[in-house]
C-alpha cells in the first residue's frame, strides 16, 4: 500500500522523509550520474597532470613532432560520428524500435572499434619513433591521459555487445530500456572528454 493510501494526504503535502523508498528507476539513474561525475573528476586530474608535464620532454620530442593532427582528426570524427549515430540508437529505444536498435548499434560499434584501431595505431608508431611512456613525463601523463580514455572507450564496446545480446534475449524489459540508455549517457560522456582531449592536447600543442 503506498503512503499516500495509508495516510489519506496528496503527495506533495508528504514530507520526503516519510514517502519510503525511492522508485527503483530514481535510484539507479541517480547512482549513474554519480558514476559519470566520478570519472568526470578522474579525467579533470589527468587533465591537470597533463598540464603541468606538457613541458617536461627531457630532452625528447615534444607534441609538436609527434602528432599528425589531420590523422586526429579522422580519429575525432569517427568519435564524434559514433555519438550522433549512438543518439538515433538511443531514439529507437525509446520506441522499442529492434531493427533500428541493432542498426545504430552496429554502426556506432563500427565507428567506435574504427577509433580505437586509430588511436592504438598512432600510439605503436610513436613507440616505434621511441617515444614510448617512458621517454619522458610529457610522454607519461600523454599516455595515460589518451590511454584512460580508450580503455574506457573499450569497456563501453563491450557493454554495447553485451546490451544488444539482452534484447535479443529478453527484449525491451523495463531494466534492459534503463540500461540501454544508460549505456548512451556514457557514451556521449566519452565524446564530450575526448572533445577536451583533442583541444587541449593535439591543437594545444606548441
Amino acid at each position: 500500500m503506498s503512503v499516500v493510501a495509508e495516510t489519506g494526504r496528496p503527495a506533495d503535502e508528504i514530507p520526503f522523509s516519510e514517502r519510503g523508498p525511492a522508485p527503483v528507476e530514481n535510484v539507479a539513474a541517480f547512482g549513474f550520474w554519480l558514476f559519470l561525475l566520478s570519472d568526470v573528476v578522474m579525467f579533470s586530474g589527468l587533465f591537470a597532470a597533463y598540464a603541468v608535464l606538457a613541458d617536461r620532454t627531457a630532452g625528447g620530442p615534444d607534441g609538436l613532432k609527434l602528432f599528425d593532427r589531420g590523422y586526429v582528426f579522422i580519429e575525432t570524427a569517427c568519435l564524434l560520428f559514433s555519438s550522433f549515430t549512438c543518439g538515433l540508437c538511443g531514439l529507437a529505444i525509446e520506441r522499442r524500435a529492434r531493427a533500428g536498435t541493432y542498426a545504430w548499434a552496429a554502426i556506432t560499434f563500427i565507428l567506435g572499434a574504427a577509433f580505437l584501431g586509430l588511436e592504438l595505431r598512432e600510439f605503436l608508431r610513436m613507440i616505434d619513433e621511441g617515444a614510448a611512456p617512458t621517454r619522458s613525463a610529457f610522454l607519461s601523463a600523454f599516455f595515460t591521459l589518451v590511454g584512460t580514455h580508450g580503455l574506457h572507450v573499450t569497456l563501453g564496446l563491450a557493454w554495447l555487445v553485451a546490451m544488444m545480446a539482452q534484447v535479443a534475449t529478453l527484449g525491451f524489459l523495463p531494466i534492459v530500456v534503463r540500461r540501454l540508455l544508460c549505456f548512451v549517457l556514457f557514451w556521449h560522456a566519452l565524446d564530450i572528454v575526448w572533445v577536451g582531449v583533442f583541444t587541449i592536447v593535439y591543437l594545444g600543442a606548441r
